[in-house]
């Protein structure tokens, strides 16, 4: 293994993107794709995204599905390094259902919220709005959670396939969770009176969080931006991470004791069902092809924890499994992520267009 730091080769192009960076030009494109609202309700947005120009639509409409705390830009990261722009050029028709902000007002909102009302609500007026059978459903993070129980609690909801990037079901294979979970023991209660006198998790926590997830990456950004000083697309990618860093909601406060419950100390997601709206929810009832994405460096969700789903997906008539380089938000809109995830994706996807 070569150990040896890399330096910029190109020192005139270094020079030209550290003066950019130190009068504060911007390096990446950061232009949203452009869309179009179909639908706005109390706690969600539906869009749909704009065709290529150029390029010929073909397949079922892909219907994106963030998580919670995380913003919906982690699908359109910056031109170039954007889901959203990737699938649109392959001719696919896109929507995304964005929550957006969450506030006070939000705080008896539980997982079955999203499961049994926004998703499907997003799933119909999607497929009637595209003229389609039915829309592929892909959910990032707790996104893909969401888009897993919602297609097994679901099974007339028009899906022709669901989608898990970076979802983890086994959350014991998580090594943060385990090195959390004696605090539980001394401070559970604590949080618990917290999140519910606050009606859930403030914005700086959730990112606090995800930023330990990489702490590793956030030591050494200075170091990596002198060393890439020359390679003006690696330094487009972190404007674009620093954007959705910086624009972080909070948790509701129902369902984050969900999650809390569920995270510290029984694990249900692992053993396929979960209690939602008073019923038992199965992930064997999914009757539908299921593509699960696993990062290779991703700690918040490694390999293990995200593969375990696999295993619980009895019903399914195609399970495929896709290993690609990347962390938690690098296996979904990372630089590799062109070259892997999204063709995978892509080819899944066009598989069971018919």
């Amino acid at each position: 293994m070569d150990l040896m730091p890399r330096f910029p080769r190109d020192l005139g192009a270094a020079a030209a993107n550290l003066g950019d960076k130190v009068r504060r030009r911007p390096i990446a494109d950061l232009r949203p794709m452009p869309r179009t609202r179909i639908e706005r309700t109390e706690h969600a947005t539906l869009y749909r995204y704009d065709s290529a120009p150029g390029v010929t639509t073909h397949g079922r409409p892909l219907l994106l599905v963030p998580p919670l705390a995380a913003p919906a830009l982690a699908f359109d990261l910056r031109r170039g390094g954007s889901v959203v722009e990737y699938f649109v050029q392959q001719g696919r028709t896109v929507y995304l259902v964005d929550y957006g902000p969450v506030n006070f007002r939000h705080k008896d909102l539980g997982i079955e919220h999203w499961v049994d009302t926004v998703i499907p609500a997003a799933v119909e007026t999607a497929v009637e709005h595209s003229g389609a059978d039915s829309v592929h459903l892909a959910g990032w993070s707790l996104g893909g959670i969401f888009t897993m129980f919602t297609t097994a609690a679901h099974p007339l909801l028009p899906i022709a396939s669901a989608t898990a990037v970076a979802s983890p079901f086994d959350l014991r294979a998580v090594p943060l969770l385990a090195l959390a979970r004696p605090l539980d023991a001394v401070g559970g209660q604590l949080v618990g009176a917290t999140y519910r006198t606050l009606g859930g998790v403030p914005a700086p926590l959730t990112r606090l969080g995800f930023q330990l997830s990489a702490f590793d990456k956030y030591l050494t950004k200075p170091v990596s931006m002198l060393m890439h000083a020359d390679d003006r697309d690696f330094l487009a990618q972190l404007e674009g991470v620093d954007r959705f860093m910086s624009n972080m909601y909070a948790y509701p406060g129902r369902t984050f004791g969900q999650l809390y419950h569920v995270i510290m100390r029984s694990n249900e997601f692992a053993t396929g069902a979960m209690e939602l709206g008073g019923r038992s929810v199965r992930l064997a009832a999914v009757d539908k092809p299921v593509c699960v994405v696993a990062g290779l460096n991703d700690t918040l969700a490694p390999l293990k924890a995200v593969r375990h789903l696999v295993d619980l997906l009895t019903g399914s008539p195609d399970v495929q499994l896709v290993q690609a380089p990347g962390g938690h938000l690098g296996v979904l809109s990372g630089r590799g992520a062109r070259r892997t995830t999204w063709p995978a994706i892509e080819g899944f996807l066009a598989r069971h267009d018919a």
